[in-house]
């Protein structure tokens, strides 16, 4: 007989963390503590953290529960929950079923806002809790005597009793009293019970209360350690903390933050001093990196780590100082309430995220596997993308801009190019704190990727996708100029600016060492690219007669390629036509242009270098080179011809702006908009509107033709499963085609 739905499941809550609690005294930190409460009842406590707005707990609880349990964790400030307003500092409520599968097990961290209860008072902040099925691993408590739990209010109110003691301070160093003695005349390292195991200390707080001190590990608990804790205890101990802080470091990238942090105590790390200003405000100094910061460097960040055995979550303090220095242009402050936060002064913008971490959204997204966010800040915080001291001055004649540019960026040294740009245009007043620099890279890519100089031409898909010119040599610097362009393109990633320029798919591939296949032909001829994939996909004996050769045309006299050794002479047949499109496909998109290609990757790579670029697929390498566009639904829907579905099945209003151009680039090639909208959009034979046709069948992923710009939906069942298809293709998919 099995259980119904509603049987009771047994589930261990762990109450990790708060952070960016309200302060509600001016003068006073609260002290809080946490009650976890299942349907009004199984009420359960954790200790109470003294003088913080981001208390970590780490303390579990074993609850009882259905798949339709409300479990309430509310927050409290321990020195106002007497008072009429039980000092609340707000609540989260979970619905068991909506967040864990407690039939089949698992386990589920979460961060959830904190909210209002029915008294209308001032909320803000988040908690970090996890929920498992996994209850036999020993629990988590931090060893408070049971007897002074409180009896404590469910959710919707009650009556305060008795506070619970905070946990044992956590400083192995600290004195009681001045000396080495306790009450009763014992020695701190007895108690009525006899003689403590070696290494162990009893000690008092300044309340009076008794805590243990292991000097072995350097821990503390309000518990007794047991008179057969023995050497080979302390053995185990210390390999476990050491195996621990081993897997700290080996494992940093699997590190997820909160943002959380708690106020530093203990000696400085090695190398760094506190400073006052004239107006007594503390500040820190850096010896190791001659820095300067607000922020005490003792101060603790909630890390989420996963266990290399168990690989289940656990929390774990890393101090700031361990994580290194910020990103170039980037600045760590507080806010009045002491919550951390970061400023980028490149963007000018503030983040609650720390730039040395990933961020703590998606969670459940592996990473640096699609969330291209994230894979910014990993590259944008690597020390061979900061900005250098110094400053780079690039003078330029508006009406010059391509020659006056060559000459200033190819004068000067990579490292030279690191340093802070500064742009300044002949002529005019004004200072670059930005936007000079940004309009220079507008005005420059227009001009140099201008088919004019024959160093780029537009591709055959389109009138505003780029490609090189293979007949560029006609310009006898074409290669100085290509390093040049590639010097460009790397001094606009590295000081944060975009160009007005993007090219097909299958150079960012070639810029990422990736391989061109078939399908990226498209981009370059269409016509081409179809008869490619007739010939894979028909007989083609005693129907075409080809060698393994094709024929170039260099201005104006038709030359005769090999492409492989005495290719003139071997013919093509239905065996080996795989290796022919193999060799035409990469002679056509990368062989004819190698010089070029070369030349302008050792520029780029004067400034990018190979191996932190590649953390990017093509689709993103084109997003950070171009940026991500503005997308205008309203026009794109206007100029989109509907086949079977209609303008009300629209799903893409409610995607996010790098949704928008994925999509954008998995129908059309390229996440670039036409200047004057999509009513100038180009198909591989001129103008062709976007259309959206329905067609495939309901198992299949969407299809994209991007020379057509059309997306073949197949008839999905509701506008939900559309959703998520369309979702799973664009972001998990190359486009041409895939199912």
């Amino acid at each position: 007989m099995t259980e119904g739905p509603a049987s009771p499941r047994q589930v261990r809550i762990t109450v990790i963390a708060a952070d960016g609690l309200y302060k509600r005294d001016v003068f006073k930190f609260p002290d809080p503590f946490a009650v976890v409460t299942v349907d009004g009842e199984q009420t359960h406590t954790t200790s109470v953290i003294r003088k913080t707005l981001n208390p970590y707990w780490n303390e579990s609880f074993d609850l009882q529960v259905s798949e339709a349990s409300i479990v309430a964790v509310q927050i409290f400030d321990q020195k106002k929950f007497k008072k009429k307003d039980q000092g609340f500092l707000g609540v989260i409520n979970l619905r068991v079923g909506d967040v864990l599968d407690i039939s089949s097990g698992g386990d589920e961290m979460l961060t959830r806002d904190l909210k209002k209860s029915n008294e209308n008072v001032i909320v803000h902040g988040k908690l970090i809790v996890s929920l498992t099925t996994n209850i036999h691993t020993p629990i988590r408590t931090p060893g408070q005597i049971q007897s002074h739990r409180p009896t404590l209010p469910v959710p919707t109110g009650g009556n305060g009793g008795q506070a619970s003691p905070a946990a044992p301070p956590n400083n192995p160093h600290s004195s009681t009293n001045g000396t080495g003695r306790h009450a009763h005349n014992m020695s701190s390292f007895e108690d009525n019970q006899g003689r403590l195991p070696a290494g162990w200390e009893r000690r008092q707080d300044n309340l009076g209360r008794t805590y243990y001190v292991d000097h072995n590990t350097r821990t503390t608990t309000w518990n007794r350690p047991s008179t057969t804790y023995n050497e080979s205890d302390q053995r185990v101990a210390m390999q476990q903390n050491t195996e621990a802080e081993r897997q700290r470091h080996q494992n940093p990238a699997s590190m997820m933050a909160t943002g959380a942090t708690t106020a530093g105590t203990g000696e400085l790390p090695p190398g760094w001093e506190q400073r006052h200003t004239p107006e007594g405000r503390p500040y820190y100094v850096d010896h190791n990196t001659r820095a300067t910061t607000w922020v005490d460097p003792r101060r603790q960040q909630y890390i989420r780590m996963y266990g290399s055995n168990t690989g289940t979550p656990s929390i774990q303090n890393l101090p700031v100082s361990q994580l290194g220095p910020l990103p170039s242009g980037w600045e760590m402050r507080l806010t009045n309430t002491a919550r951390v936060y970061f400023v980028d002064h490149n963007t000018k913008t503030t983040t609650w995220d720390d730039p040395r971490l990933p961020s703590s959204l998606d969670q459940n997204v592996p990473q640096y596997k699609r969330d291209f966010r994230r894979k910014l800040i990993y590259f944008r915080s690597q020390p061979a993308l900061r900005i250098l001291s110094g400053q780079c001055h690039v003078k330029v004649r508006r009406n010059h801009i391509f020659e006056d540019s060559y000459a200033e960026i190819m004068r000067q040294t990579p490292n030279d190019l690191k340093k802070r740009l500064m742009v300044k245009f002949d002529g005019e007043d004004g200072l670059d704190y930005g936007g000079l620099s940004r309009e220079f890279f507008f005005l420059l890519s227009h001009e140099m990727f201008n088919p004019f100089y024959c160093l780029f031409e537009y591709s055959a898909h389109d009138n505003y996708t780029l490609q090189i010119n293979p007949h560029s040599g006609i310009n006898p610097e074409h290669l100085n100029y290509f390093k040049f362009i590639g010097r460009v393109v790397g001094l606009a990633i590295f000081h944060r600016r975009f160009l007005d320029a993007f090219f097909i798919g299958a150079f960012y591939k070639m810029i990422l060492k990736k391989k061109v296949v078939l399908a990226d032909m498209e981009g370059v001829d269409a016509d081409f690219h179809r008869n490619l994939t007739w010939m894979l996909e028909n007989d083609i004996t005693d129907i075409l007669d080809l060698t393994f050769s094709t024929e170039d045309s260099r201005f104006g006299e038709t030359v005769t390629i090999d492409l492989k050794p005495n290719g003139q002479n071997i013919e093509v047949t239905n065996d080996n036509k795989r290796e022919y499109v193999d060799l035409v496909t990469g002679w056509r998109i990368e062989k004819r242009v190698q010089e070029q290609f070369k030349a302008f990757v050792d520029g780029f790579h004067d400034l990018i270098p190979a191996d932190l670029i590649n953390v990017f697929d093509e689709r993103e390498l084109e997003l950070l080179i171009g940026g991500i566009a503005d997308i205008d639904v309203e026009d794109w829907k206007k100029h989109t011809d509907y086949r079977g579905y209609t303008e009300s099945d629209d799903c893409v209003r409610s995607w996010d702006a790098e949704q928008k151009s994925r999509l954008l680039q998995f129908t059309t090639g390229t996440s670039r908009i036409p200047v004057n909208g999509f009513k100038d959009l180009q198909g591989s034979d001129g103008p062709r509107r976007f259309t959206i046709e329905k067609a495939g069948d309901i198992g299949q992923l969407p299809k994209s033709h991007t020379c057509f710009n059309r997306l073949d939906l197949p008839p999905y069942k509701s506008f939900d499963v559309l959703n998520q298809k369309l979702s799973l293709a664009v972001e998990e998919t190359m486009g041409f085609g895939q199912e």
